[in-house]
């Protein structure tokens, strides 16, 4: 069965992912830190960890594989999907690929960097309508390779 494993700390597209999840049948687990709402529905499972460090992103990490979309913005956390074969997606909609997650890394390791040496930057753009409609074509398409190619 198709899964879907979404990083739940801060995602602001949860509701989105149950409804294409429906659309398509597949299994839903929600990893977060703390307890929190979900439906209540059989295909759509809460799991809560530990307040650990990377206790989620762990979780997630060790049962991603080919047959899954793991939604995440976290960008170490979509490497370790990417190398078991999972698909990730973030949730305003652009996917993390092999060829795009090197670079990404190395920004935030400069960003990182940045920050620790004193300078004011700003965070990323305000989340919008456009990224929500994007997220939902890049679940959607995702979800839909990944029937095929079963």
């Amino acid at each position: 069965m198709i899964r879907i494993l979404v990083d739940a700390d801060a995602c602001p597209v949860k509701d989105e992912v149950y409804r294409v999840a429906e659309r398509h049948g597949a299994q839903v687990s929600v990893v977060s830190n703390s307890h929190f709402r979900v439906p209540l529905l059989p295909w759509v499972e809460r799991v809560v960890v530990s307040d650990g460090f990377d206790a989620a992103d762990d979780w997630i990490a060790e049962r991603a594989d080919q047959d899954c979309v793991v939604v995440t913005a976290d960008i170490l956390l979509a490497d370790r999907c990417l190398k078991v074969g999972a698909v990730v997606v973030a949730p305003n909609g652009k996917p993390f690929t092999t060829a795009s997650i090197g670079g990404a890394i190395a920004t935030r390791a400069i960003m990182a960097d940045l920050r620790a040496g004193g300078e004011q930057l700003g965070g990323p753009p305000p989340f919008g309508k456009a990224d929500r409609s994007r997220f939902l074509q890049s679940l959607d398409a995702a979800l839909v390779r990944l029937a095929r190619q079963r």
